[in-house]
């Protein structure tokens, strides 16, 4: 992703929003609804109506570069970003346009995501504003029906809730979708009002895609048969949300025996799934989504229960599923990335402490001095490595350090970090207590993952 023009910051408001600009009808209308909301606020704090501080701002446009034309709505954002005095700044996805339609589709919606919250992160956003409206919620429910999806899919899109991705775990950044009650015919109603100008995707056109298709072939058709059928959608929608609020709590409370941490314990798992099979289901349902993952077939659930009704206690098992693997090791199953931890796949970083932290750190001069000098070195695991965890314990091998970790064989090829030829910290377990401070400008290495592709 490339990332450019950034305005420059005004650090004397005390909050900022970021409005998901594409150029298209739904983004245009809530951009100007917001900045005229803003205006307003303004006007209210000139007369003295209001002492709040103004909000500040941004719009974030996804420049996917799979058409001829992207360029055209980047410069059109940007040139909309100008009038309306707001800040911009925008991320370049890098998806090739010969994939498979519905895997372009949910690497694009992925990739949105993402670079969304890579903007937020940056630009210190809490709240992120989305342009859906009551057709694409429409949408959705359809799409998710004709899948066979079950209540989570079909509660479709919240209008709020938190973003996080793959890449940092970004948090503290929250979603909002304002336009969720409001049609599509009505935005166009405020648009022509208002006399906005707008671009048109000619992708939308195309009903090779399945959204395309409901969106061009069968709404207008329900619309016919029930002139109210997009609000019915959106209601069952919400009703649908709110089962799965009670689903999730029977999870919970299901669970506080067989959920641990990120890891499902088999033996009570086998156990309730014998006794109640569609709360055993709604738990392992609860266990993916909890871990971001994608909900599996009825078809995927029924082969899964077969598996582990065959499995020996102190056997291995292992599942792909929405690209991560599913292990089973000593009872429990765990998730394990595709990707095993090396220099090529993540990079240590180094985290401020502040001055009043009881964490131990490395010396930030002694860092910071190696960083000039070129010798921070990030190496695989070779295997006759040792390390210093704790104060009064001796020096261990990595490898007696991962079994008394209690840490699956496959999490055991761990990047290490080497400050001036010194073994300073293994993904994992921790750092070398011998190079570690308690006072001072200190920093803790910390390995972070690169996203999955």
């Amino acid at each position: 992703m490339a990332s450019l023009r950034k305005s420059k910051v005004s650090l004397k408001t005390s909050k900022r929003i970021a409005v998901a600009l594409s150029g298209g009808l739904d983004s245009v209308v809530l951009l100007d609804t917001v900045c005229k909301a803003q205006q307003t606020n303004v006007a209210d704090s000139k007369a003295k109506i209001s002492t709040d501080t103004p909000v500040e701002i941004w719009a974030f446009h996804i420049h996917h570069g799979l058409q001829k034309s992207a360029d055209q709505w980047f410069e059109f954002c940007e040139k909309l970003a100008k009038k309306y005095k707001i800040h911009f700044d925008f991320r370049l996805l890098h998806l090739a346009n010969d994939e498979v339609q519905g895997n372009l589709e949910a690497r694009a919606r992925a990739g949105r995501y993402e670079a969304l919250a890579e903007l937020c992160s940056d630009h210190g956003i809490t709240d992120l504003l989305l342009a859906h409206h009551q057709n694409d919620q429409a949408e959705t429910v359809l799409l998710q029906l004709l899948r066979g999806a079950g209540i989570a899919g079909l509660s479709g899109m919240p209008e709020k809730r938190a973003l996080t991705t793959e890449v940092d775990k970004v948090a503290g950044i929250t979603l909002w979708r304002p336009l969720l009650d409001q049609n599509r015919k009505m935005l166009e109603i405020y648009a022509k009002q208002h006399k906005l100008k707008w671009i048109e995707d000619p992708s939308n056109q195309d009903t090779r895609y399945r959204r395309n298709a409901i969106r061009k072939l069968i709404i207008p058709r329900l619309e016919k048969i029930q002139p109210d059928a997009l609000a019915n959608l959106a209601r069952s929608a919400e009703l649908m949300a709110d089962a799965q609020i009670l689903l999730d709590r029977l999870a919970q409370q299901d669970g506080k025996s067989i959920l641990n941490l990120n890891q499902l314990t088999i033996k009570p798992l086998l156990t309730l799934a014998d006794v109640d099979l569609p709360a055993a289901n709604n738990l392992m349902r609860y266990w993916l989504k909890s871990n971001r993952l994608s909900m599996p077939s009825q078809e995927r659930l029924q082969s899964w229960w077969k598996d582990l009704d065959r499995v020996k206690a102190d056997a291995q098992l292992e599942w792909q599923h929405d690209g991560s693997r599913i292990r089973l090791w000593r009872g429990q199953l765990q998730l394990a990335s595709q990707n095993i931890a090396s220099p090529k796949t993540g990079k240590w970083v180094f985290r401020p402490l502040s001055a009043r932290s009881k964490i131990l750190g490395l010396p930030a001069k002694w860092v910071a001095d190696c960083q000039e000098r070129g010798v921070i070195e990030f190496k695989a695991r070779l295997g006759s490595e040792k390390l210093q965890l704790k104060v009064n314990t001796p020096r261990k091998t990595l490898k007696n350090l991962f079994q008394e970790a209690d840490i699956a064989p496959w999490l055991r090829q761990a990047p290490l970090l080497y400050l001036d030829g010194d073994l300073v910290a293994v993904a994992g377990l921790g750092s070398s207590y011998t190079h570690l401070i308690g006072s001072g400008k200190r920093v803790l290495p910390e390995w972070v993952q690169n996203p999955v592709k």
